[in-house]
């Protein structure tokens, strides 16, 4: 059985639960958080796993997002999943512990949930901030799992770290419009943005070839951090080369 449990309402917290399996999985191993949608088996009885789950793992995660309260209908009915399994999860002891998924989800108020569940509201709550702190959330949600369930720090993964929160590895198709990549960017976007780049940038139309020879005009340049520009642009192109006094082929 799995560790944690992974206490979710569909359509408010569905999203930051995934977030918290995938980083648990990553770190401690994939069998180790148990969340519905993935860990439940077709054929299944479902019911069955999920309560069974419930009485065996040692951390109950309660995900409460920005909308939580107000499914209050079905915070009311006694057959309603999420109300059920942390009933159970109080039933048997399992420390419980709220997650507040972004910043502006609200500590519960007792008094706006059912007695059933008005517990819930007394305890300490951790934020996940999933806008623009969310790795460094999501360890700090770990390192606290870890602290209370002892036996998962033999199970940490050592030469599978999770991703950098400066990092950022991914691949794009053809994009028509605006791209953006970037480390703590916020605001709006209304044209295209490179930060801290690195390595050859492209944005708009025409080829860039970097590291190469500069060839203009049929007359060949040499130098440090050549670069060849072809197709359409508009506007100035303005480039520095490490040995501006030598250009092969120039007749002058």
């Amino acid at each position: 059985m799995a560790d944690v449990f992974i206490n979710y309402r569909t359509g408010d917290g569905d999203g930051t639960a995934a977030l918290i399996d995938e980083a648990l999985s990553h770190r401690f191993g994939s069998d180790r958080a148990f969340r519905a949608s993935k860990s439940i088996p077709p054929g299944t009885d479902y019911a069955d796993a999920l309560l069974a789950n419930v009485r065996r793992s040692s951390v109950f995660l309660a995900i409460i997002g920005p909308d939580w309260t107000n499914f209050r209908d079905k915070l009311r009915d006694p057959e309603d999943w999420v109300r059920r399994e942390i009933e159970v999860a109080f039933e048997c002891a399992v420390p419980v512990i709220p997650v507040l998924a972004g910043r502006k989800t609200e500590r519960l108020n007792g008094e706006e949930i059912p007695g059933e569940l008005a517990r819930l509201a007394e305890l300490q709550s951790v934020r996940l901030d999933t806008q623009h702190d969310t790795a460094a959330s999501l360890k700090r949600l770990g390192d606290l799992v870890a602290e209370m369930v002892p036996e998962l720090h033999d199970l940490e993964h050592p030469d599978a770290p999770a991703p950098d929160a400066g990092s950022v590895s991914n691949s794009a198709g053809d994009i028509n419009g605006t791209a953006v990549q970037s480390r703590d960017f916020t605001g709006d976007v209304g044209g295209t943005v490179i930060k801290a780049s690195t390595g050859p940038v492209h944005s708009g139309n025409g080829d860039i070839y970097q590291n190469s020879r500069h060839i203009s005009g049929g007359r060949h340049y040499s130098g440090d951090g050549m670069t060849n520009i072809e197709g359409d642009h508009h506007g100035d192109i303005r480039h520095r080369f490490g040995d501006q006094g030598r250009r092969e082929g120039d007749e002058r």
